[in-house]
């Protein structure tokens, strides 16, 4: 998938020069490179058959996206904190983690932004409460305006657009680098949103 990149406090640099991070975010960039308009299309109708009142890409991406990682050696569902209270708790955990980097999928309601943003900075900085993990960088996917509008998300979804204007005001109080990856909408085709089914752009050819 095409995408657009967004960087906190110097992210981009830290990403090309530090080894220890290097390998593992060029991995995720790979992996979201190599999802293509088939694989999307293939897996939002396999989604279909199972559940039918599916409507967006939102799934699909996911779907995918922890398939490939977990066959790479990423964790999934990893706990920030060690206390059972905080551990049993979705909220509190990571989508993935590899090594010191912390993933967040974040394709949800616009409200949660906030938190999708400090959850990496939970699991990197120093905290009172005892931690299950320690990262030290920062990775944060959603989509962009234009994903949204052509994948049928719902209204509600936070944007690529919308997280960055909270990094801005944000800066003194996220102390963790993060990149910022917005996905960007598939060239051959959207999501209808009366049918809510996959319509091909006109002279399209995929398979």
């Amino acid at each position: 998938m095409k995408h657009t990149l967004y960087y906190h406090r110097h992210s981009d640099q830290i990403v090309k020069s530090d080894l220890k991070y290097k390998e593992d975010y060029d991995e995720l960039i790979s992996v979201i490179n190599s999802i293509s308009d088939k694989d999307l299309i293939n897996a939002f109708n396999f989604r279909k058959q199972e559940r039918p009142n599916i409507k967006s890409l939102s799934e699909p991406i996911n779907q995918i996206l922890k398939e490939k990682l977990l066959n790479l050696g990423w964790s999934s569902e990893s706990a920030i904190f060690y206390d059972k209270a905080y551990k049993t708790n979705r909220k509190w955990r990571l989508d993935f983690v590899k090594n010191e980097l912390a993933l967040e999928v974040a394709f949800n309601h616009s409200t949660v932004i906030s938190h999708n943003i400090m959850k990496p900075v939970l699991s990197s900085e120093l905290n009172h409460v005892k931690k299950e993990i320690q990262t030290s960088l920062g990775v944060i996917i959603c989509a962009t305006s234009n994903l949204k509008k052509i994948g049928n998300f719902d209204g509600a979804v936070g944007t690529f657009e919308n997280f960055i204007e909270y990094f801005k005001p944000y800066q003194s109080i996220v102390p963790t680098p993060i990149i910022l990856i917005g996905l960007n909408a598939p060239d051959s085709f959207y999501i209808n949103e009366k049918t809510k089914e996959i319509s091909l752009k006109e002279q399209t050819e995929i398979f």
